[in-house]
C-alpha cells in the first residue's frame, strides 16, 4: 500500500464492517479521513473506534443520509466549505432490504442508496476531485452483479419485489456506472474502479430492530471474510500505485476481473447514465 501522507479521503458508510476498515487502514497510512454516515449516534461511535484503532487524530466525522438528494447536496456543499482537497472518494456504503423499502425522493432502497445516492454524490464532488494530482474513486460492487438486470421498465421494483433481483440490479448499476464515468472522465488524472469484496460478515442484511439475519450469519460466520480482508481491494486501489494507473475495471483479490455481459454493455451503461441523471435531476 502506498503512502497517503497529505492525501484526504472520504469514506461512505464508514460507521461499520468495511467502511470502519477502510478508514481504519486509510489513516494508518497517512491520510486524512473523513467519514460519511448518515446516522450521529453510530458515526460518533464509529469516529472513536477508528481514531483509537489508526493512532490518527486526522479523522473527522460528517453526516450524511444516501438515501436522501438533499441530503446528499448539503454533504457536498459543506464539504467544499470546510475542506480544500479531495484525493479519493470509496463509494462503500451500501444496504440490502428484505422488503421493498424507499428512500425519501421514492427509489426502492437498494438502487436509490447504493447506486443513485452515490452517482449524485460522486457527481458533486468530481469537480474536487478533477483538482487533485491525481484522484480516485473506488465503487464497491459485487459479484451478485452477474444475476442483475437493469429492469428500465420497473427500475423500482413496484411490481414483485424480490430482495435478490433488487440487490443484484444495484450491484450491476455500480459497475455500469464505473464503466460510463471512465469513459467520460478519459483526458483526466481521475481513475474510477469497482470491486468486489467476497462475501462478507458484516451487519449488511441484518435487521437493526429485530436482529432477523443474526443467526444465519453465525452459520455461515466460517465462510466469510473478515471486514479488513473484504475492504482489502478498496484499499488497494485507494492507496497503491497500480490502483492509480488503472481506470473502468473491477477488481477482485486485487486483480482485474471478467464482468457480466451486461456489465460489459456499453450502450446500456450509456442508456442507464441517462436514467440516473433523471432520477437525481441534474
Amino acid at each position: 500500500m502506498g503512502n497517503m501522507d497529505g492525501k484526504t479521503v472520504i469514506v461512505t458508510g464508514a460507521n461499520s464492517g468495511m467502511g470502519l476498515a477502510t478508514t481504519i487502514e486509510l489513516a494508518k497510512l497517512g491520510a486524512k479521513v473523513i467519514m460519511a454516515c448518515r446516522s450521529e449516534e453510530r458515526g460518533r461511535q464509529a469516529l472513536e473506534q477508528a481514531r483509537a484503532a489508526s493512532g490518527s487524530t486526522a479523522i473527522e466525522l460528517m453526516l450524511c443520509d444516501l438515501g436522501s438528494l438533499a441530503s446528499i447536496r448539503s454533504f457536498a456543499e459543506a464539504y467544499k466549505e470546510q475542506y480544500d482537497r479531495l484525493d479519493v472518494l470509496v463509494n462503500n456504503a451500501g444496504v440490502i432490504s428484505l422488503k421493498r423499502k424507499t428512500t425519501k425522493d421514492g427509489f426502492e432502497s437498494m438502487i436509490g442508496v447504493n447506486h443513485l445516492g452515490h452517482f449524485l454524490l460522486t457527481h458533486d464532488l468530481l469537480e474536487m476531485l478533477k483538482a487533485a494530482p491525481q484522484g480516485r474513486i473506488v465503487n464497491v460492487s459485487s459479484g451478485a452483479h452477474k444475476a442483475g438486470h437493469i429492469h428500465f421498465n420497473d427500475p423500482f421494483l413496484t411490481k414483485g419485489y424480490n430482495v435478490a433481483k433488487g440487490y443484484a440490479q444495484s450491484k450491476l448499476a455500480n459497475i455500469l456506472f464505473t464503466k460510463e464515468l471512465a469513459k467520460r472522465l478519459a483526458g483526466t488524472k481521475v481513475t474510477v474502479n469497482s470491486v468486489h469484496p467476497g462475501a462478507v460478515g458484516t451487519n449488511i442484511g441484518v435487521d437493526r430492530n429485530t436482529g432477523f439475519g443474526k443467526s444465519v450469519l453465525r452459520m455461515l460466520k466460517p465462510f466469510f471474510r473478515s471486514p479488513l480482508k473484504g475492504a482489502d481491494t478498496a484499499i488497494y486501489l485507494a492507496s497503491s500505485e497500480e490502483g492509480g494507473a488503472s481506470t473502468g475495471l473491477y477488481f477482485i483479490d486485487r486483480k482485474p476481473a471478467q464482468v457480466s455481459k451486461r456489465a460489459a454493455d456499453s450502450e446500456l451503461a450509456s442508456k442507464f447514465w441517462t436514467w440516473s441523471e433523471q432520477q437525481v435531476r441534474l
